[in-house]
């Protein structure tokens, strides 16, 4: 059989730290995973990094992993364990799982080549998966319904409970919903990456929620309270007299939930009616007389 490079399979160096190794496998599995990559070789790669991140992920198969890569072995080489490989490590197969190669199991996935007696349980692989909500859910938090496709087209539908103010790029956990175990072990679990779509009224910056809420200019110059959607509902702002379009005014708490809540932005955008009636036109005629000399191209 060959010696896998496992540093190489998931890009990084033999000295990556672990967060290292948890962001390119993540990078990586995303790329590769058989739901959103057609690509012939798709599928094989995907199980490589897998199989990789199986090792580097583990303190102790690491360890001992490293103790081999020491001897010169290199990826593709031909390889068998040493002697009495066996008989000198002892791994803690309940993390295993997964299809992984014959050079994974001589190592690691066996007991010992039958040295030990039967093989033991296997953990079933954790599966990544991306899902969409919308920002009113990422809000309000509670359970909801997601549609997942597999590679082969099936869909299963799963009741999700989404906490209150959860970001993009979170990850919820939901056990057993994995691959299934081998040997009788328990099934692996199904990592859901949440996005947040766009949405017509807000935009996310970090905690915080952005509006921009168009006013009049007699708004804008005389002061106003107008009425503001927040995502738990319309409050009244005051508008200061003399505001300009660009002005932010902040709502406090009025952003995403969490231990320490975001704010809402309110934006101000100024909006100028058009002139289409002869009182209409003459209304910007007294005006622009009235402000003679205001130029607002000067700096």
């Amino acid at each position: 059989m060959e010696f896998k490079d496992y540093y190489e399979i998931l890009g990084v160096k033999p000295e990556a730290t672990e967060a290292e190794i948890k962001a390119a496998y993540r990078k990586l599995a995303r790329k590769y995973h058989p739901d959103k990559n057609k690509d012939a070789g798709a599928e094989d790669k995907f199980k490589a990094i897998n199989e990789a991140n199986e090792v580097l992920r583990d303190t102790e198969k690491r360890r001992a992993y490293d103790e081999l890569r020491a001897g010169g072995y290199r990826g593709g080489e031909q390889f068998r364990p040493p002697p009495g490989w066996g008989q000198s490590h002892n791994f803690d197969f309940g993390e295993g799982g997964g299809d992984f190669s014959d050079f994974f199991e001589s190592l690691f996935g066996r007991a010992g080549g039958g040295a030990r007696g039967a093989p033991r349980a296997h953990r079933g692989g954790d599966v990544q998966a991306h899902v969409q909500i919308d920002l009113q859910t990422a809000f309000d938090g509670g359970k909801t319904r997601l549609a997942l496709h597999d590679g082969n087209g099936n869909e299963r539908v799963l009741e999700v409970k989404i906490p209150a103010g959860i970001q993009p790029g979170q990850v919820i956990r939901l056990a057993g919903q994995g691959h299934p175990g081998r040997h009788g072990g328990p099934n692996g679990d199904l990592l859901l990456e949440i996005g947040i779509h766009d949405d017509a009224r807000f935009r996310l910056d970090g905690r915080n929620v952005i509006h921009v809420l168009p006013i009049t200019p007699w708004e804008a110059a005389l002061g106003a309270s107008v009425p503001v959607p927040t995502l738990a509902g319309t409050v009244d702002l005051r508008i200061p007299a003399g505001s300009q379009s660009g002005r932010k005014l902040r709502l406090k708490g009025r952003g995403m939930p969490g231990a320490h809540p975001g704010d809402q932005l309110v934006e101000l955008s100024i909006r100028t009616p058009t002139a289409d009636s002869d009182a209409q036109k003459a209304a910007y005629d007294a005006l622009a007389k009235a402000f003679d000399g205001f130029d607002p191209r000067k700096p």
